[in-house]
């Protein structure tokens, strides 16, 4: 009996190496793939992430805030924004003419009259007033 047990005992250490050898590469295993999927992080990590970094200053220098598309946009602003200074312009220019005419050392005589009949609201007996507005 002692030769069974004996036996017994030798291949249950048997099957308890090769479930631990089973373990050990098994880890291995793991830890030869966690290695190569590093490894080929390590590689491709750096052109990946310059090519992310060019896909987005290229999407914003075309579809951007400032980017090609919406320089139309500004072209159209800046045109618009011009015929309103001209327009401002002329009419600060008009506003520049009824300044100096109003000027105390040399008033114009008909802009006198012209403003003290609207402020005062007077009008000759033989006058007929026309609003335009």
């Amino acid at each position: 009996m002692p030769r069974v047990m004996r036996a017994e005992a030798c291949f249950a250490a048997e099957a308890l190496d090769s479930g631990q050898n089973l373990g050990k590469n098994r880890a291995m295993a793991t830890l030869r793939a966690r290695t190569h999927v590093l490894s080929m992080v390590r590689k491709a990590g750096l052109p990946a992430a310059a090519l992310i970094l060019m896909g987005f200053f290229g999407y914003y220098a075309v579809l951007g805030p400032n980017g090609i598309l919406s320089y139309r946009d500004y072209s159209r602003q800046l045109e618009k924004r011009q015929q309103e200074f001209v327009a401002l312009d002329k009419q600060r220019d008009e506003l520049k003419n009824r300044v100096s005419l109003l000027d105390p050392r040399r008033a114009d005589p008909d802009m006198v009259d012209e403003l003290a009949r609207k402020k005062l609201n007077v009008a000759h007996p033989d006058e007929v007033i026309v609003t335009l507005n």
